[in-house]
């Protein structure tokens, strides 16, 4: 038995890796940058916490949750590891201690928010510590190509000039392959080096349920699928008033966003982890970093705006590998409100400018001064001051922030326990008129989250392809089968027959008979792992309505140019 083996028995009970896990390991304890891409419940804290105690020295981990820092610092603690984690709500002398211990080999393990790595302060401890590893969670984040680029991940690639020497693993759940290419090169990979697990889930039924009426259709579906539950919807006020509607209806339910205090959410996480509450509505600040195996139904209310993200939140269903659902509840005019959020996103940038103006003025701060100083930002009291509507004011201060002129950091978010949002000037202010926003923060990205909305239109709408087949193919998987048990596989197509049937027949038929003679019909159903009657059912419809195929006495071929 080697030494990870060992190490994965003694703190954790288990007798062998899940598949991909020591592949990663390997890799990471032979000195090289390594990518992991693993799905959601795969198991990516055990490639970096085994290889880090294999090690000398300390295990940095940059992760953007605090949820998921103090739930995996828990969870190391419980099994005797030394753990900690450093993020903002803390005092300057109880992170300094902190850092010390870690400076002092104290703990083997430090998790901090990106936004840590700019700070002076934390760049001096940080040359003072045995850096052994350095471990980037939610990598995708680094990528303006992904869903959720987060530009305080750019700095990652300065602590690595820090740590000359220090191998990086980067891990995330979900990535396109443009992602992909992305997250090495900002991280400064030395060479390219990635390691992934199919997305297949063949325990999971993706199903969309169009209906005029999503709540008694939700409360339908929770009376029919037993165990426990997850609804996601767009916004704070639905996750309440869903749960209340449920609640009426008889269901053991509660909501929960990034709104409640810290006290209510961990004691409404931890009453839906233990089962004292079935069914969880909330907002995507729910659900990472949570360890709940045992999901058997995730619902959308409302499709998220990329596949990358209905693919993880789907992905918390069915973690223990037995039949779980993931169902998208739809309307008529859904896709509709999803191509809006492209202009609520991207205002104009005639706005833009007004509310960088209207923040100047606000702070008091006059043109070419304002540089590195910090403000408390009363949010209500700005909408007021400056008259214009408070969602594109929101996503002005964000593309304010990617153009470099801010940072916009969110109060409440899962990335601060912040009392107020905070406003960074990281640029002396400027002129309305000389402000630049430029095409990487907004023209280029305007266009890639209209082609990921796009694909989420594509998915919402298709009658014909697996649902499961298209998902894997947007992640760049290849030649994947018809799953089964998705709602287009189980429907019925012209023929009568189930699509996954009809498919399967049909291809199998293309196979048998591509380059050579045609042959005669009965050879062919003998051939086929399916009743003969259904066979011949196919065949029927294939002569009729495929011109690929031809039938003639008893002889089944396909016409050479289109086969």
């Amino acid at each position: 038995m080697d030494v990870y083996h060992k190490i994965l028995g003694k703190y954790w009970g288990y007798p062998a890796f899940r598949p991909l896990q020591e592949d990663i390991i390997h890799s990471v304890c032979a000195g090289k940058d390594t990518l992991g891409l693993m799905p959601t419940g795969g198991g990516k804290s055990i490639t970096f916490q085994v290889p880090a105690l294999a090690m000398e020295g300390i295990c940095l981990v940059i992760t953007p949750l605090i949820a998921l820092m103090r739930d995996q610092v828990d969870n190391l603690r419980r099994v005797g590891i030394k753990a900690t984690a450093v993020y903002s709500g803390m005092s300057r002398q109880e992170i300094a201690t902190e850092l010390d211990n870690c400076r002092s080999r104290q703990y083997k393990f430090l998790y901090v928010s990106p936004e840590r790595l700019v700070t002076g302060f934390f760049r001096e401890k940080l040359q003072e510590m045995n850096v052994s590893l350095l471990v980037v969670d939610e990598s995708h984040c680094i990528s303006q190509w992904g869903y959720d680029f987060r530009p305080s991940y750019l700095h990652i690639a300065d602590i690595r000039e820090q740590l000359p020497g220090v191998p990086v693993l980067a891990l995330t759940a979900t990535a396109t392959p443009e992602v992909v290419e992305d997250i090495q090169e900002r991280l400064l990979f030395r060479e390219k080096n990635v390691f992934r697990t199919s997305f297949i889930r063949p325990n999971l039924a993706y199903i969309i349920r169009r209906t005029e009426d999503k709540l008694n259709t939700l409360a339908y579906i929770l009376g029919k699928v037993p165990g426990t539950a997850i609804v996601y919807t767009r916004n704070r006020k639905q996750t309440k008033e869903t749960a209340i509607f449920l609640q009426q209806a008889g269901l053991s339910a509660d909501f929960f966003h990034a709104g409640l205090s810290r006290e209510e959410k961990a004691i409404r996480q931890n009453r839906w982890k233990n089962n004292e509450c079935r069914v969880m509505v909330a907002t995507n600040a729910f659900g990472m970093g949570i360890d709940k195996p045992d999901v058997r139904l995730v619902v959308h209310l409302d499709m998220p705006g990329s596949l990358e993200e209905y693919f993880q939140e789907a992905g918390r269903a069915g973690r223990d590998s037995r039949k779980a659902f993931a169902v998208a509840l739809c309307t008529d005019t859904d896709s509709f409100h999803l191509k809006k959020r492209v202009d609520d996103e991207f205002p104009e940038k005639k706005l833009i400018g007004q509310v960088y103006e209207a923040l100047g003025n606000y702070f008091g701060i006059p043109e070419g001064q304002g540089e590195d100083t910090v403000h408390n930002f009363e949010l209500t009291d700005f909408y007021s001051a400056c008259q214009l509507p408070p969602l594109q004011v929101h996503h002005a201060l964000k593309l304010l922030e990617l153009s470099g002129y801010i940072e916009y950091c969110e109060a409440l978010d899962e990335s601060s326990f912040q009392i107020v949002p905070q406003i960074t000037y990281t640029h002396p202010r400027v002129g309305k008129e000389t402000l630049v926003i430029p095409p990487s923060a907004y023209e280029e990205r305007r266009e890639r989250m209209k082609k990921r909305i796009s694909k989420v239109v594509e998915y919402m709408d298709g009658e014909r392809i697996c649902r499961s087949h298209l998902l894997l193919s947007y992640f760049g998987e290849k030649h994947t089968e018809d799953c089964g048990c998705c709602d287009v596989c189980l429907s019925k197509n012209d023929s009568g027959l189930s699509n996954r049937d009809f498919n399967a027949i049909r291809d199998g038929l293309l196979k048998n008979l591509s380059g050579q003679q045609p042959l005669p019909v009965k050879t062919l159903t003998d051939s086929l792992p399916f009743p003969a009657d259904k066979s011949i059912t196919a065949i029927r419809f294939l002569v009729e309505h495929d011109e690929r195929f031809y039938l003639r006495d008893g002889v089944i071929g396909v016409i050479a140019e289109h086969s």
